[in-house]
């Protein structure tokens, strides 16, 4: 599943390059060989409800937690009507585990925001798992089936874009990061990750206009480039996109940027690094042959989807006319 990028521009620095590997805390899912999982969640289970619930669960009245059906034939919970009290909260999960199994109900959802955080150690003593988390609450899950789970995973990429940007006299827009990374140094195409919700052009259009102050508008996408294994073992997607300058001053942001120029191509190409990595060069390569129009890339297509009723965006090339079977 693919999701908007999580990071966001002020977090984190933006990509260094197109070949990128960001020096960010790498999460191991390893588990320790010698333990097995359900040693590990029994013996969890145990200090947890030491920790967090009074013995006394006779004075607790069986309730149910209040949710809806979800589309799989699971149920999402609705987390502001959870009992406050840990005993409560507790025999609520437990008398409406039961009765989903009894109905034959699949994953659970259960979102916990962070008022209620002194509940998720009891979600995780009753058999739920972490999902993921986002600002304001933790996403955690339950599979019933005696079956492999399968509920979607976590979101598994991060997006970026990156800018090639022309001038009147042929000159590339490039910055140079303020970053201790693989490329430190290196002229590159000014590059960032989008915002949840936002557009892979409108994306790129504001990621141009914070590093170097050049209005732009979006022309084209050329290329992307799909990598695993980078931030905090994510995989990423960077789209490569042609832009049309509309004003030509610079102004860097100083907190990000350590320089910014218009510089020619033949300069650019010339660094060490792109001619040494075949990504970075191929893009660039890509890049020239659309500004030149050897090559149509993708433009957007707003169109409606059916499965939500909404607009959204499709990426492909308009040059050609396109005929069905």
């Amino acid at each position: 599943m693919i999701m908007a990028a999580t990071p966001t521009h002020s977090h984190w620095s933006s990509y260094s390059c197109l070949h990128y590997r960001q020096q960010l805390p790498r999460i191991s899912s390893t588990k320790p060989s010698n333990v097995t999982p359900c040693l590990s969640r029994d013996l969890l289970k145990k200090r947890m409800r030491n920790r967090v619930m009074s013995s006394d669960m006779s004075a607790v009245p069986s309730i149910t937690v209040d949710g809806w059906e979800d589309e799989y034939g699971g149920i999402i919970i609705d987390p502001n009507t959870l009992p406050s009290s840990s005993n409560a909260f507790a025999s609520a999960i437990r008398a409406s585990l039961s009765n989903w199994k009894l109905k034959g109900k699949r994953g659970i959802w259960l979102k916990l925001l962070m008022e209620q955080a002194e509940l998720i150690p009891i979600a995780i003593q009753e058999g739920f798992e972490y999902h993921h988390a986002e600002p304001g609450y933790v996403m955690l899950t339950y599979w019933i089936p005696d079956e492999p789970c399968s509920l979607p995973a976590t979101p598994s990429h991060h997006i970026g874009v990156a800018a090639f940007v022309v001038n009147q006299n042929k000159q590339i827009l490039v910055v140079k990061e303020k970053c201790p990374c693989t490329c430190s140094g290196v002229w590159k195409m000014p590059t960032g990750y989008i915002n949840k919700s936002e557009d892979i052009f409108s994306g790129v259009v504001r990621e141009v206009k914070e590093e170097t102050g050049v209005d732009t508008i979006f022309l084209k996408l050329v290329a992307f480039r799909h990598a695993h294994q980078l931030a905090f073992e994510k995989s990423d997607l960077l789209f490569i996109c042609m832009l049309k300058p509309l004003s030509y001053k610079i102004t860097i942001d100083e907190k990000e940027i350590e320089a910014a120029k218009w510089m020619e191509v033949d300069e650019f190409m010339r660094q060490p690094f792109y001619e040494e990595d075949q990504v970075s060069k191929r893009a660039m390569e890509c890049c020239i042959a659309a500004y030149g129009e050897d090559y149509n890339g993708f433009t957007a297509h707003r169109l409606i989807s059916k499965l939500d009723g909404n607009m959204s965006y499709l990426y492909y090339d308009g040059h050609h006319h396109l005929t069905c079977f």
